[in-house]
């Protein structure tokens, strides 16, 4: 009974300062809401990250002029932007090189901001124009889901044949109508649709299958000749995979004319190197949150500190007569301990629930799961709860050692 009389008080004591509660609660709560916030958005996004980095297929890598993400690689984006564009004739030389090493080898070039057109109906001038191979889908990992996927016959002529993403297929063709043969314009240009790809849904947010497909070569000779070429290259097995990579540096490095004492002046990207380039953002991005969430979190206890002390200085008298009539220290000292401990918590509380609602929000934002991060949770109760005890106990041993002929001497 005494420990519950014991916390009744001290909740009462809170609420009879409402304001200066509710503002000491309120620093908690910014310091946790700002950790769990990003923590549950980032785990939000690690959740699919492995199947939105995925967008290669089994055992394929790509060569490619720039990193997937420049972020710690040690050079600026000027660096990479001063590189040569792979071109079309060092492509087709690293093909012949590999064709008796790779079971395919895919080229791809693409530019973004384009819109496509049929009849009356147009999509929004956010279409990426793709220029590819015959090897494209097996690459990339599509699949054919109506007419045709491009073949070497449309690469060699350059015709103007295209195959739909899913997306832009729906949009063009609303009504379920066969798009095989139908004339469609991107850009000025008329392409004749041979097929549709299947679709592979949207990662972090951004569609899959927002493009439209044309031979590469028709790509340089009408939409831009200087754009340099990716080359996607899949491996005879797994078990072959390691040295495949470096068979395709080697035959790279002839194709683009590099000397033994030159540097490779492309990028492989695999799979694992893209999810190894998010895990270090991820990791840069929680170590700032904590950081950041942790000055929060140390200015609160500070204040509530601040605010227990006033609270003794306040409250002398109410202390000293309950020492008068017999109140044991022990039972002060936990009264200040659960007031700050109410503090604390209540703040913690109010800001794990709101960083929760808002990491959510921006994971759905991006099509991303939702999730409830329980580890962070947990964490972030436990910290709170020390920094209430901690950050209170001074306070509290200060009350519960006032001498009560003191506490009720006049002032």
């Amino acid at each position: 009974m005494l420990l519950r009389e014991t916390i009744i008080q001290a909740i009462y004591s809170l609420a009879v300062n409402k304001l200066r509660s509710w503002l000491t609660i309120m620093g908690v709560a910014v310091g946790v809401f700002s950790i769990i916030a990003v923590m549950t958005a980032l785990d939000a996004i690690d959740k699919s990250v492995e199947s939105g980095l995925t967008s290669l297929g089994a055992n394929t890598f790509q060569i490619q002029k720039n990193p997937a993400t420049v972020f710690g690689s040690g050079h600026s984006r000027n660096f990479y932007a001063n590189r040569k564009d792979i071109s079309y004739k060092q492509a087709l030389f690293f093909r012949k090189s590999m064709e008796s090493r790779a079971r395919t080898i895919g080229f791809i070039i693409t530019s973004m901001a384009n819109q496509a057109k049929y009849g009356n109906l147009t999509t929004n001038p956010d279409v990426t124009m793709t220029g590819g191979d015959e090897n494209f889908a097996a690459s990339n990992g599509y699949t054919i889901a109506l007419g045709r996927n491009l073949a070497e016959s449309d690469i060699r002529s350059a015709r103007n044949s295209a195959v739909l993403g899913g997306e832009v297929a729906a949009t063009l063709f609303p009504s379920g109508e066969n798009p095989q043969n139908k004339f469609i314009k991107v850009n000025g240009e008329i392409y004749t649709i041979a097929g549709v790809f299947e679709k592979k849904g949207a990662a972090f947010g951004q569609s899959q299958d927002n493009f439209v497909l044309i031979p590469i070569t028709r790509y340089l000779d009408h939409i831009n000749e200087k754009s340099s070429i990716a080359i996607t290259i899949e491996a005879l097995s797994r078990k072959e995979y390691p040295q495949a990579i470096d068979q395709a540096i080697g035959a790279m490095r002839l194709a683009r004319g590099l000397t033994v004492k030159e540097p490779n002046d492309f990028e492989i990207r695999t799979n694992e190197s893209l999810i190894d380039s998010f895990r270090d953002i991820q990791r840069a991005i929680g170590i700032g949150a904590f950081i950041i969430s942790f000055m929060a979190l140390l200015t609160a206890g500070v204040g509530i500190m601040n605010i227990m002390l006033v609270s003794v200085t306040e409250r002398t008298r109410e202390i000293g007569i309950r020492k008068s009539i017999g109140a044991p220290r022990r039972t002060i000292l936990r009264q200040f301990l659960f007031e700050s401990f109410f503090l604390s918590i209540t703040g913690g509380v109010i800001g794990i629930l709101a960083g929760i609602v808002t990491g959510n929000l921006i994971a759905l934002q991006f099509n991303l799961p939702t999730i409830f991060p329980w580890v962070w949770i947990i964490v972030s109760m436990v910290v709170c709860s020390g920094i209430g005890i901690t950050f209170g106990l001074f306070p509290a041993w200060k009350a519960a050692n006032l001498n009560p002929v003191e506490a009720l001497r006049p002032k």
